[in-house]
């Protein structure tokens, strides 16, 4: 959910300070940057899985405070709307058995949260845009009870001269005004988080970049929103103009933006994304922070108000020390366990790869062709058609099978992951594509089946959700 804060108003004093404060560690994390300083590691991930709680009229259900009061599992916390939740896993080194590990992880945590669920009379569901989700359920009075959020709120409507425009042109087309942040609370996606060495974190970065396209489309599962059929994953653009803010001088017109894909690749080392950060972002969360420069909190809290679809972290160990991450926020929730381990698989496995080509040859697609591929890929899903290596344009469809899945394949084995268990979760990738039923796509044959049934339509999805069957093998009742 992000970093928490004491209080949701500040004054002229406290921007001030902060600023100061921001300066000094975005210096410092230079300096740290340029003698290896921060800690270097081996790979190691985790994954947060954004959901909701729905009540038996497949309705949103904001209870999120009494059900995270009452929930034993320490993995559980609030996000931006009260019928919104988000679970974690614990880290794990990227090799052997990791992908078992982290389905094991994922059963456990989600069959406790979602037995809780049940307690309450509710339901939690794992998908990108919750289909029978109303204008009118994002009001401030479903905005979970926390200062960041209701200082966020404040904030970012400061900037906004008419509240916040959506305009979407999809299959079909939505236009319309809302008067606060709670559009963002309409998205909920699955963020994978890798924690890399210091060194070659930019490569990483910039890996996560071009694979953006493919997960994108291979994850998708957010064509509605309000009843309107948009994109394959609506989510990209939802979220973009939920929160749209950009920096310094008159940047909110121009790609400066808070939500956005980013403005290039890291050339040389990623603090090149927190100098930006200072530079072209103006402070939202001025906290004051009675911290050591070595911690790094105020860097990292205005971080947490930058959405790149791929965000640098900064972290800290269980040791005390700093380390590096690249949170991966491009793909929805769901639509099941098994389907999001496989998503979490491809993702690993392509990223080394990739990471490996651009480290011993050069980056092997221009930021402008990887930043094209990403939007087409989200509007368009895996009929996409994408610019590839080599200036190749290609459908995304057989890109996936002929290039991406064998790269994939061959990362997951330079990470020394079980040939076993890397086979079996790309070939649920395989059969996704193969079928070309994503989430998105059986989301909308059940409209062209059941017009205008939202609800059937999310019981059923649930249903198949709670089979834990990959989305391939989903059929219409």
């Amino acid at each position: 959910m992000g970093q928490e804060i004491s209080q949701s108003h500040f004054d002229a004093v406290d921007f001030d300070r902060f600023h100061r404060k921001l300066t000094s560690e975005t210096q410092l994390l230079s300096e740290w940057f340029q003698s290896q300083a921060l800690t270097p590691t081996k790979l190691i991930a985790g994954l947060e899985i954004e959901a909701w709680l729905i009540d038996k009229n497949m309705r949103p259900a904001p209870i999120n405070e009494h059900y995270l009061a009452t929930i034993d599992e320490p993995l559980a916390s609030a996000e931006l709307a009260k019928f919104n939740i988000e679970l974690n896993t614990h880290p794990l080194a990227i090799e052997d058995t990791m992908l078992s590990q982290l389905h094991q992880q994922l059963q456990d945590t989600w069959h406790n949260a979602a037995s809780h669920a049940e307690a309450l009379r509710s339901s939690l569901i794992m998908i990108g845009i919750l289909p029978t989700l109303l204008p009118t359920d994002l009001t401030i009075k479903n905005m979970s009870d926390l200062n960041r959020y209701r200082a966020l709120n404040e904030q970012i409507l400061a900037t906004q001269d008419y509240g916040i425009h959506l305009n979407i042109t999809g299959e079909e087309h939505l236009d319309l005004y809302h008067d606060d942040i709670m559009m963002e609370s309409a998205t909920t996606s699955l963020q994978l988080h890798t924690k890399v060495p210091p060194a070659d974190a930019h490569h990483y970065y910039n890996a996560a970049i071009i694979a953006s396209a493919p997960m994108v489309a291979v994850c998708a599962n957010s064509p509605y929103l309000f009843n309107k059929n948009l994109w394959h994953e609506s989510r990209i653009a939802l979220f973009e103009q939920a929160v749209d803010i950009g920096g310094y001088n008159g940047a909110s017109q121009g790609p400066v933006k808070r939500v956005s894909f980013g403005t290039g690749y890291a050339r040389h080392s990623l603090i090149e994304c927190f100098e930006e950060n200072l530079a072209h972002f103006p402070i939202l969360l001025p906290e004051n922070l009675d911290t050591h420069s070595d911690s790094f909190a105020h860097l990292k809290l205005h971080n947490g108000t930058i959405w790149r679809w791929n965000r640098p972290l900064i972290g800290t160990s269980e040791d005390g020390q700093p380390h590096v991450r690249i949170e991966h926020r491009t793909p929805a929730s769901g639509p099941t366990l098994i389907d999001t381990v496989a998503n979490a698989a491809f993702y690993f496995g392509l990223t080394k790869n990739l990471t490996d080509l651009s480290i011993h040859d050069s980056l092997p697609l221009p930021f402008s062709h990887a930043r094209d591929n990403f939007y087409r890929a989200a509007r368009y899903g895996l009929n996409a058609h994408i610019s590839w290596f080599n200036d190749k344009r290609q459908r995304l469809h057989q890109l996936i099978l002929a290039d991406c899945l064998p790269r994939a394949q061959a990362g997951l084995d330079a990470l020394g992951i079980a040939v076993d268990e890397s086979e079996y979760y790309l070939n649920i990738i395989k059969q996704r594509v193969d079928s070309g039923q994503t989430g998105s796509q059986w989301q909308r044959q059940f409209m062209q089946k059941y017009p205008n049934d939202f609800v059937a339509l999310t019981e059923q999805y649930l249903c198949h959700q709670q089979q834990n069957r990959p989305v391939s093998e989903w059929t219409l009742s």
